[in-house]
């Protein structure tokens, strides 16, 4: 069953690697999807996979880089999307 989740990170999570550190979580889990910096300070994502492997990812996101200090990560599931591009980095928005 794919699973496919919108998730805001909140705290000191930019200029601190935290998005490539996604991607490379990411893709340790085996997810797609792709993740930007937004210009309020928090980091936006979206991660489609296994239950599973999306959740493996969501938790990790609490974690993030060694540099970030996260204060809160709101995530919800959504619609599938078509993302079969791996899991990118995206311009922030």
């Amino acid at each position: 069953m794919i699973k496919t989740v919108h998730a805001f990170v909140s705290g000191k999570v930019q200029g601190v690697w935290y998005r490539d550190s996604t991607i490379a979580a990411a893709k340790r889990f085996g997810v797609q999807g792709w993740v930007r910096n937004l210009r309020d300070g928090r980091v936006e994502l979206i991660a489609q996979g296994s239950s599973k492997d999306v959740d493996c990812l969501i938790q990790w996101c609490w974690q993030g880089s060694a540099a970030s200090q996260v204060s809160d990560v709101e995530a919800a599931e959504c619609a599938a999307q078509d993302l079969n591009e791996g899991f990118v980095r995206r311009p922030t928005a």
